[in-house]
Formats: structure tokens, C-alpha cells, sequence
């Protein structure tokens, strides 16, 4: 159980891949390798570049759809049809319908969007027990919402400030330190008269851990039939899994489901799927205004962006066997080179027995006391990574507590780097960054 956490890579050059028609070339990362001609990106978990043929999507909705989608006349009328486009390839990704996805500026903002509504659910269904012929029904206390302890911080940090607010009771319930997963059961043990959500990742950004979401959802819905009035919502935020392992939202159960552009080569964008909003599941608003995205997130659509984040869809739809193929062959040979080349000195945080992990991610640690995570990263001169979430570049030098909470321990966490492969990663890349990182490891250990 070893993992390391970011890297960063370089440009492909003339390198070419094709995959079911789609080609990917150094072409993806131009802008970046004109500035860097020596560095290889590693860094996939914490953003990604946008493909070709979204910034083209991006580029003709400026010129072309630049009318304000509720207007009546041509250039409004374009605008909404590349709106529309674009909510069906969303939809199509992730196994909803278009009626089911509402576009928010990121996944921060689906986050809070959920745990303000769960909220806002809990006081109404109160107030409509009390009004029915089961007003017997009384649950009293707070809302209370279940979460894991390695949640992302739009979540762990909108639940802490409810609590902190007096607004609701939150459970955080912490991943086996075996598995690194949150275990059905510890969840199901949580629950009480008052939950009204339960949010548990996909995937977890440091250890690439994949969550039992679809097993949890079958045991609340289970739950649910039992229980009277007050339903408890599921929702999970995939923004670490899409684009890398099979999406499909109404396969998981869940009633809500995060989307994030700029982890799948789509711009700083986001949706939320709500299974049949307003109807089957609730969505209350924490915005007023024009009316837009059916109230329940109004202001002026971002035609580009969207279409961005259409076009990305689309081609995850069309070429995510092939991404996930690609990402998995070079993980495999990345710890091989790396196990290769530091033998026992390696431990890879990224490995669980019984848990499947994302196809493109290896958190590992180079063992000894002068090999700091950041230290490491900080003299390498070819890898671009990090040591753990980018949201938390600002906490200094201690372990993640991600891996901690995961079983690693303290000495080891404190090396760890996160390296996150992508759909244009080759094996040259590899190699140089393995040996980057031994040269670096060389001169670190001399300095010591």
C-alpha cells in the first residue's frame, strides 16, 4: 500500500497514437511543450488539457453561437441548439437523459447545489409530516448527512461549515485501512431517523480507489422502502472516473451524480445529474434570476463552455475502451519501471487488496528520510507532478491525510507522489521520468 501522488508530462513531439479513428498527438499538449520542451506532465488527476476537437467546438460556438440562448432570433436561436447538442452528449455519457443534466460553473458548485438541497428536503418533508395524516412522525434533531473522510474538499468542507452552522448533523465515516474503500456496512450502521444524504466519491483523487457507490445505493434503496417521509438522497461526485472507467448513473442508483469538465480534457466547466429533477428527485436552487436551466440554476448560459464540455463527452462515449486500455498499459508500466528501478526502496500507496483502482493513477514513495514527496518534485527536472490533491497545495509540507486515513503511514505518506497518467502518455515519457526521478534520488541521498 504505496502510492505516489502527481506528475506532470511532457510533449509527445511527432508522436502519434490513433485509437478507433481518433488520433491524439503531441498537437493536445502544444501550448504547454512550446514553454517546456524538457518537461513530461504527470499531473492528469489534477487537470487535463483540452483535446483538439474541443477547442474547436469552443472556438466555433464564440464565433457562431454567440446569441443569448433565450432569445427568439438566429444567433439565440444557434446558441440554444448548442446547448441542447451539448446536454445530450452529457447525458449520453454517463447514462442519463438530457432532461436529467443542469450545467453549473464546476463541480464545487454541484457539490454545495446537492447538500443544499438535501437540506432544504429535510425541513420540507418535516413540515409535510406535520401537515399529513402522519403527523405522529416526529424525527426532531437536525438534518444529518453521511459522508467518507476522503472526500473532496467541496464536499468534506460544505458538510463541515453545516456543522459548524449549527444546519446539520454529519457523519464522516472513515475507509477500511485495508481497502482504502468505505465499507456498505459502516455506511448502512450510520444511518438514523434523520439522514437525508449520503455522498460517497467514485474514485478517490489520491489513491485511485474505486467506492462500492453502487452497492450502497442498493442498500438504501432497500432502506428507503421502509422508511416513511423522509427519503435519503444518494449522490456521488465522479469527477475522478469519468473518462477513465465506465459511468452509468442510473446503473449506480444514485439520485445525483457531479460532473467535472477539466478532469476529462474539457474546459473549467461542470454539470449535475439529478434523476428527473423537480419530480422523481429534488433540486432546490441556491441562485435567483432569469429563470435559466429550468430555475434550478439560473444565469446566462456559457454557450462555449458547454459546447466544450459536449464535445469531450461525446468523444468519451466514443473512444473510453480505448482511453482506459491506453491509461491501464501505461500505469503497468510505470510501476514496473519504477519497482525496476528503486527494487525495495518503492511503496505503492495505489494497491488495496480487494480494491479496483483507476486505470491511470500511482501514488507511490521513494523510501528514505531526505525523500520527501515535495522535496523529490522539487529537484526533479523533468517531472511535473504533485504530492496529492492540487485543492491542497496550500497546506505545506504534511502528509496527505488522504493516505493516512487510508493506512499509510506517517513516514511514508510524507514521500508520496501522486502520478497520474493520460491518454497521450507513452512509454519514452515513462522512462523519463524514472529516470529522472532516480538521478534526483541519487543526488537527494548524497546531499543527506
Amino acid at each position: 500500500m504505496c502510492s505516489p501522488q502527481g506528475v506532470i508530462m511532457d510533449e509527445r513531439g511527432d508522436d502519434v497514437t490513433s485509437r478507433k479513428g481518433h488520433t491524439f498527438t503531441g498537437q493536445t499538449f502544444q501550448h504547454y511543450s512550446e514553454m517546456n520542451p524538457d518537461r513530461i506532465y504527470m499531473d492528469y488527476n489534477a487537470t487535463t488539457p483540452l483535446e483538439p476537437e474541443v477547442i474547436q467546438s469552443i472556438s466555433e460556438a464564440l464565433q457562431d453561437a454567440w446569441g443569448n440562448p433565450s432569445s427568439s432570433y438566429i444567433a439565440g436561436a444557434k446558441a440554444k441548439a448548442v446547448i441542447n447538442q451539448a446536454r445530450e452528449n452529457v447525458a449520453r455519457m454517463i447514462g442519463g437523459k438530457a432532461e436529467d443534466i443542469i450545467f453549473t460553473s464546476g463541480g464545487t458548485e454541484a457539490n454545495n447545489m446537492v447538500l443544499h438541497t438535501a437540506i432544504e428536503h429535510f425541513w420540507r418533508s418535516c413540515k409535510a409530516a406535520e401537515e399529513s395524516d402522519e403527523h405522529q412522525i416526529v424525527w426532531g434533531g437536525l438534518p444529518h448527512i453521511i459522508t467518507s473522510n476522503v472526500e473532496h474538499d467541496s464536499v468534506k468542507l460544505a458538510a463541515e461549515h453545516l456543522q459548524r452552522e449549527g444546519k446539520a448533523d454529519v457523519t464522516f465515516v472513515q475507509v477500511s485501512k485495508l481497502t482504502a474503500k468505505v465499507e456498505v456496512e459502516d455506511i448502512v450502521a450510520m444511518v438514523c431517523p434523520n439522514t437525508c444524504l449520503i455522498s460517497v466519491m467514485l474514485a478517490n483523487n489520491e489513491t485511485g480507489v474505486i467506492m462500492p457507490v453502487r452497492e450502497i445505493c442498493q442498500r438504501i434503496k432497500s432502506l428507503n422502502k421502509r422508511r416513511k417521509c423522509l427519503r435519503i438522497l444518494l449522490h456521488t461526485d465522479a469527477a475522478q472516473a469519468l473518462g477513465k472507467i465506465p459511468v452509468d448513473a442510473r446503473e449506480l442508483g444514485v439520485d445525483y451524480l457531479t460532473i467535472v469538465g477539466h478532469k476529462f480534457y474539457a474546459p473549467r466547466i461542470g454539470a449535475l445529474y439529478v434523476n428527473r429533477p423537480g419530480t422523481r428527485t429534488p433540486l432546490y436552487p441556491m441562485l435567483f434570476g432569469g429563470g435559466q436551466e429550468r430555475n434550478f440554476r439560473p444565469g446566462t448560459e456559457n454557450t462555449p463552455m458547454i459546447a466544450g464540455l459536449g464535445k469531450a463527452a461525446e468523444l468519451v462515449t466514443l473512444n473510453l475502451s480505448d482511453y482506459e486500455n491506453h491509461m491501464q498499459g501505461i500505469k503497468l508500466y510505470l510501476e514496473e519501471r519504477l519497482q525496476a528501478a528503486f527494487k525495495n526502496k518503492i511503496c505503492f500507496n495505489s494497491r488495496y487488496p480487494g480494491s479496483d483502482i483507476l486505470p491511470n493513477t500511482c501514488n507511490v514513495s521513494i523510501l528514505g528520510p531526505a525523500l520527501q514527496g515535495w522535496r523529490v518534485l522539487s529537484n526533479c527536472t523533468r517531472l511535473l507532478a504533485s504530492v496529492g490533491a492540487a485543492c491542497h497545495s496550500d497546506k505545506g509540507n504534511r502528509p496527505s491525510h488522504i493516505l493516512l486515513s487510508c493506512g499509510v503511514p506517517s513516514e511514508v505518506a510524507a514521500n508520496a507522489l501522486r502520478l497520474s497518467v493520460g491518454r497521450g502518455t507513452t512509454k519514452a515519457d515513462v522512462d523519463a521520468v524514472v529516470e529522472d526521478l532516480r538521478q534526483t534520488v541519487g543526488l537527494l541521498e548524497e546531499m543527506d
